[in-house]
Protein backbone atom coordinates (compact mmCIF):
# COMPACT_ATOMS: atom_id res chain seq x y z
CA UNK A 1 0.00 0.00 0.00
CA UNK A 2 1.10 3.56 -0.61
CA UNK A 3 0.18 6.98 0.74
CA UNK A 4 1.01 10.20 -1.08
CA UNK A 5 1.72 13.09 1.30
CA UNK A 6 1.66 16.77 0.36
CA UNK A 7 3.72 19.44 2.20
CA UNK A 8 2.50 22.75 3.53
CA UNK A 9 3.93 26.16 4.33
CA UNK A 10 7.64 26.04 5.08
CA UNK A 11 8.45 23.78 2.13
CA UNK A 12 8.48 26.61 -0.42
CA UNK A 13 11.77 27.34 -2.19
CA UNK A 14 12.71 29.41 -5.22
CA UNK A 15 12.91 27.14 -8.24
CA UNK A 16 10.18 24.79 -7.10
CA UNK A 17 7.92 23.32 -9.74
CA UNK A 18 10.50 23.31 -12.51
CA UNK A 19 9.12 21.45 -15.54
CA UNK A 20 5.52 20.99 -14.35
CA UNK A 21 4.47 24.49 -15.44
CA UNK A 22 5.34 23.68 -19.06
CA UNK A 23 4.00 20.15 -18.71
CA UNK A 24 0.58 21.51 -17.74
CA UNK A 25 0.37 24.77 -19.64
CA UNK A 26 -3.44 25.05 -19.58
CA UNK A 27 -3.68 24.64 -15.81
CA UNK A 28 -0.78 27.05 -15.34
CA UNK A 29 -2.59 29.64 -17.50
CA UNK A 30 -5.77 29.04 -15.49
CA UNK A 31 -3.83 29.62 -12.28
CA UNK A 32 -2.36 32.87 -13.65
CA UNK A 33 -5.85 34.11 -14.46
CA UNK A 34 -7.20 33.32 -10.99
CA UNK A 35 -4.19 34.81 -9.19
CA UNK A 36 -3.57 37.81 -11.44
CA UNK A 37 0.16 37.10 -11.78
CA UNK A 38 2.52 34.51 -13.28
CA UNK A 39 2.83 31.54 -10.94
CA UNK A 40 5.77 30.20 -12.92
CA UNK A 41 7.67 33.47 -12.53
CA UNK A 42 6.90 33.60 -8.79
CA UNK A 43 8.10 30.05 -8.18
CA UNK A 44 11.07 30.00 -10.52
CA UNK A 45 12.39 33.56 -10.11
CA UNK A 46 10.60 35.21 -7.16
CA UNK A 47 11.66 38.66 -8.44
CA UNK A 48 9.86 40.62 -5.71
CA UNK A 49 10.72 38.25 -2.85
CA UNK A 50 7.04 37.39 -2.35
CA UNK A 51 7.35 33.61 -2.17
CA UNK A 52 7.78 33.58 1.61
CA UNK A 53 4.67 35.73 2.19
CA UNK A 54 1.66 33.65 3.20
CA UNK A 55 -0.74 35.05 0.60
CA UNK A 56 1.71 33.99 -2.14
CA UNK A 57 3.19 30.90 -0.47
CA UNK A 58 -0.06 29.01 -0.10
CA UNK A 59 -1.28 29.26 -3.72
CA UNK A 60 2.25 28.52 -4.97
CA UNK A 61 2.58 25.34 -2.92
CA UNK A 62 -0.93 24.19 -3.79
CA UNK A 63 -0.19 24.59 -7.51
CA UNK A 64 3.25 22.95 -7.44
CA UNK A 65 1.96 20.05 -5.34
CA UNK A 66 -1.12 19.56 -7.54
CA UNK A 67 0.78 19.64 -10.82
CA UNK A 68 3.46 17.37 -9.39
CA UNK A 69 0.72 14.90 -8.45
CA UNK A 70 -0.77 14.97 -11.95
CA UNK A 71 2.69 14.43 -13.43
CA UNK A 72 3.33 11.48 -11.13
CA UNK A 73 -0.03 9.88 -11.97
CA UNK A 74 0.61 10.26 -15.70
CA UNK A 75 4.01 8.58 -15.38
CA UNK A 76 2.98 5.80 -12.99
CA UNK A 77 -0.47 5.15 -14.37
CA UNK A 78 -1.88 4.39 -10.92
CA UNK A 79 -3.24 6.25 -7.92
CA UNK A 80 -2.25 5.87 -4.25
CA UNK A 81 -4.29 3.98 -1.65
CA UNK A 82 -4.41 6.99 0.69
CA UNK A 83 -3.53 10.69 0.58
CA UNK A 84 -2.71 13.16 3.34
CA UNK A 85 -1.44 16.73 3.47
CA UNK A 86 0.14 18.86 6.16
CA UNK A 87 -2.01 21.95 6.76
CA UNK A 88 -2.15 23.67 3.34
CA UNK A 89 -1.15 20.33 1.78
CA UNK A 90 -4.51 18.89 2.79
CA UNK A 91 -6.05 20.85 -0.08
CA UNK A 92 -3.79 18.96 -2.49
CA UNK A 93 -4.81 15.68 -0.88
CA UNK A 94 -8.48 16.58 -1.44
CA UNK A 95 -7.73 17.62 -5.03
CA UNK A 96 -5.97 14.30 -5.62
CA UNK A 97 -9.01 12.51 -4.19
CA UNK A 98 -11.33 14.33 -6.60
CA UNK A 99 -13.18 16.37 -3.97
CA UNK A 100 -12.85 19.47 -6.14
CA UNK A 101 -11.34 20.65 -9.42
CA UNK A 102 -7.95 22.34 -9.65
CA UNK A 103 -9.44 25.84 -10.00
CA UNK A 104 -11.79 25.42 -7.03
CA UNK A 105 -8.91 24.31 -4.82
CA UNK A 106 -6.83 27.28 -5.92
CA UNK A 107 -9.64 29.75 -5.19
CA UNK A 108 -10.04 28.27 -1.70
CA UNK A 109 -6.31 28.36 -1.01
CA UNK A 110 -5.99 31.92 -2.36
CA UNK A 111 -8.69 33.09 0.06
CA UNK A 112 -7.19 31.08 2.92
CA UNK A 113 -3.77 32.61 2.31
CA UNK A 114 -5.18 36.13 2.19
CA UNK A 115 -7.09 35.66 5.44
CA UNK A 116 -4.19 34.05 7.26
CA UNK A 117 -1.73 36.69 6.06
CA UNK A 118 -4.03 39.34 7.49
CA UNK A 119 -3.57 37.94 10.99
CA UNK A 120 -0.87 40.00 12.69
CA UNK A 121 0.67 40.15 16.14
CA UNK A 122 1.00 36.39 16.38
CA UNK A 123 3.94 34.05 16.42
CA UNK A 124 4.86 30.37 16.30
CA UNK A 125 7.77 28.29 17.54
CA UNK A 126 8.96 24.71 17.15
CA UNK A 127 9.89 22.91 20.36
CA UNK A 128 12.09 19.87 19.80
CA UNK A 129 12.76 17.32 22.52
CA UNK A 130 9.54 17.35 24.56
CA UNK A 131 6.30 15.49 24.00
CA UNK A 132 2.89 17.16 23.96
CA UNK A 133 2.11 16.42 27.62
CA UNK A 134 5.44 17.87 28.75
CA UNK A 135 4.87 21.03 26.70
CA UNK A 136 1.39 21.42 28.18
CA UNK A 137 2.92 21.13 31.67
CA UNK A 138 5.51 23.82 30.94
CA UNK A 139 2.82 26.17 29.61
CA UNK A 140 0.56 25.59 32.62
CA UNK A 141 3.34 25.95 35.20
CA UNK A 142 4.54 29.24 33.72
CA UNK A 143 1.19 30.96 33.22
CA UNK A 144 1.41 30.57 29.45
CA UNK A 145 -2.05 29.09 28.87
CA UNK A 146 -2.54 31.78 26.21
CA UNK A 147 -0.33 29.64 23.94
CA UNK A 148 -1.86 26.76 21.93
CA UNK A 149 -0.29 23.67 20.39
CA UNK A 150 -0.55 24.16 16.62
CA UNK A 151 1.24 21.18 15.05
CA UNK A 152 1.93 17.72 16.39
CA UNK A 153 4.65 17.10 13.81
CA UNK A 154 6.24 14.11 15.57
CA UNK A 155 6.09 12.80 19.13
CA UNK A 156 8.93 15.16 20.12
CA UNK A 157 8.61 17.93 17.53
CA UNK A 158 5.72 20.19 18.48
CA UNK A 159 4.84 23.66 17.19
CA UNK A 160 3.24 26.17 19.54
CA UNK A 161 1.23 29.22 18.51
CA UNK A 162 0.13 32.41 20.24
CA UNK A 163 0.67 36.12 20.60
CA UNK A 164 4.15 37.15 19.47
CA UNK A 165 4.95 38.58 22.89
CA UNK A 166 3.96 35.33 24.61
CA UNK A 167 6.03 33.20 22.23
CA UNK A 168 9.05 35.42 22.90
CA UNK A 169 8.42 35.17 26.66
CA UNK A 170 8.22 31.38 26.36
CA UNK A 171 11.61 31.02 24.65
CA UNK A 172 13.94 31.39 27.68
CA UNK A 173 11.55 29.31 29.79
CA UNK A 174 11.63 26.36 27.40
CA UNK A 175 15.36 26.67 26.79
CA UNK A 176 15.97 26.01 30.49
CA UNK A 177 13.84 22.83 30.49
CA UNK A 178 15.70 19.53 30.58
CA UNK A 179 15.50 17.58 27.28
CA UNK A 180 14.62 20.62 25.16
CA UNK A 181 17.00 20.34 22.23
CA UNK A 182 15.85 23.39 20.27
CA UNK A 183 13.34 26.22 20.51
CA UNK A 184 13.00 27.78 17.07
CA UNK A 185 10.84 30.86 16.48
CA UNK A 186 9.25 30.46 13.05
CA UNK A 187 8.99 33.18 10.42
CA UNK A 188 5.23 33.72 10.50
CA UNK A 189 3.17 36.85 11.04
CA UNK A 190 0.20 35.03 12.54
CA UNK A 191 -0.59 32.48 15.22
CA UNK A 192 -1.74 29.83 12.75
CA UNK A 193 -3.80 26.82 13.89
CA UNK A 194 -4.77 28.49 17.15
CA UNK A 195 -7.64 30.34 18.84
CA UNK A 196 -6.22 33.59 17.43
CA UNK A 197 -7.32 32.63 13.90
CA UNK A 198 -11.02 32.72 14.83
CA UNK A 199 -11.79 35.79 12.71
CA UNK A 200 -10.13 34.21 9.68
CA UNK A 201 -12.07 31.00 10.36
CA UNK A 202 -15.40 32.84 10.38
CA UNK A 203 -14.65 34.66 7.12
CA UNK A 204 -13.43 31.47 5.45
CA UNK A 205 -16.60 29.65 6.51
CA UNK A 206 -18.73 32.15 4.61
CA UNK A 207 -16.48 31.81 1.53
CA UNK A 208 -16.25 28.02 1.42
CA UNK A 209 -19.99 27.61 1.72
CA UNK A 210 -20.39 29.08 -1.78
CA UNK A 211 -18.69 25.98 -3.26
CA UNK A 212 -19.89 22.44 -3.92
CA UNK A 213 -17.65 19.40 -3.62
CA UNK A 214 -17.59 15.97 -5.26
CA UNK A 215 -17.41 12.44 -3.78
CA UNK A 216 -13.83 11.43 -2.94
CA UNK A 217 -12.28 8.54 -4.87
CA UNK A 218 -9.28 8.08 -2.51
CA UNK A 219 -9.43 8.14 1.31
CA UNK A 220 -8.07 11.42 2.71
CA UNK A 221 -6.66 11.67 6.23
CA UNK A 222 -7.94 14.73 8.11
CA UNK A 223 -5.53 17.05 9.94
CA UNK A 224 -8.20 17.79 12.53
CA UNK A 225 -9.15 14.19 13.37
CA UNK A 226 -6.15 12.13 12.13
CA UNK A 227 -8.63 9.70 10.54
CA UNK A 228 -10.21 9.40 7.07
CA UNK A 229 -12.58 12.14 5.98
CA UNK A 230 -16.31 11.54 5.88
CA UNK A 231 -17.95 12.88 2.72
CA UNK A 232 -20.22 15.13 4.75
CA UNK A 233 -17.34 16.71 6.70
CA UNK A 234 -15.16 18.20 3.96
CA UNK A 235 -16.21 21.82 4.43
CA UNK A 236 -16.35 21.62 8.22
CA UNK A 237 -12.90 20.01 8.45
CA UNK A 238 -11.34 22.73 6.29
CA UNK A 239 -13.05 25.43 8.35
CA UNK A 240 -11.94 23.90 11.66
CA UNK A 241 -8.41 23.29 10.39
CA UNK A 242 -7.70 27.04 10.58
CA UNK A 243 -8.08 27.15 14.38
CA UNK A 244 -7.27 23.52 15.25
CA UNK A 245 -3.90 21.78 15.55
CA UNK A 246 -2.47 19.64 12.76
CA UNK A 247 -2.39 16.08 14.09
CA UNK A 248 0.34 14.94 11.72
CA UNK A 249 2.06 12.46 14.01
CA UNK A 250 -1.19 10.65 14.80
CA UNK A 251 -2.19 10.69 11.11
CA UNK A 252 1.03 8.93 10.11
CA UNK A 253 0.78 6.46 13.00
CA UNK A 254 -2.75 5.59 11.88
CA UNK A 255 -1.49 4.91 8.35
CA UNK A 256 1.47 2.92 9.71
CA UNK A 257 -1.12 0.47 11.02
CA UNK A 258 -1.75 -0.79 7.48
CA UNK A 259 0.63 -3.63 6.61
CA UNK A 260 3.37 -2.66 4.18
CA UNK A 261 2.36 1.02 4.03
CA UNK A 262 4.86 3.20 2.18
CA UNK A 263 4.90 7.00 2.02
CA UNK A 264 5.84 9.18 -0.96
CA UNK A 265 6.13 12.96 -0.66
CA UNK A 266 4.69 14.80 -3.66
CA UNK A 267 5.55 18.41 -4.46
CA UNK A 268 8.13 20.75 -3.02
CA UNK A 269 10.93 19.52 -0.75
CA UNK A 270 11.27 16.60 1.65
CA UNK A 271 10.16 18.03 5.01
CA UNK A 272 7.42 15.44 5.46
CA UNK A 273 9.73 12.59 4.53
CA UNK A 274 11.98 13.63 7.42
CA UNK A 275 9.04 13.93 9.82
CA UNK A 276 7.72 10.50 8.85
CA UNK A 277 11.17 8.98 9.44
CA UNK A 278 11.21 10.64 12.86
CA UNK A 279 7.71 9.40 13.71
CA UNK A 280 8.64 5.83 12.76
CA UNK A 281 11.70 6.03 15.03
CA UNK A 282 9.80 7.49 17.99
CA UNK A 283 6.38 5.82 17.97
CA UNK A 284 4.48 2.66 17.11
CA UNK A 285 1.58 2.28 14.71
CA UNK A 286 -1.90 2.90 16.10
Amino acid sequence: MITYVFPGQGSQIKGMGGPVFDEFRELTAEADEILGYSIKKLCMEDPNLNLSQTQYTQPALYIVNALSYLSRIEKDGKKPNYVAGHSLGEYDALFAAGAFEFATGLKLVKKRGELMSGATGGGMAAVIGLNAAQIADVLAQNNLQSIDIANYNSPTQIVISGLKTDIERAQPIFEKVTNVQLFIILKTSGAFHSRYMEEARREFEVFINTFEFFPMTIPVISNVHARPYKESDIKQNLIEQITHPVKWSESIRYLMGFEGMEFVEIGSGNVLTGLIRRIKNEAAAL
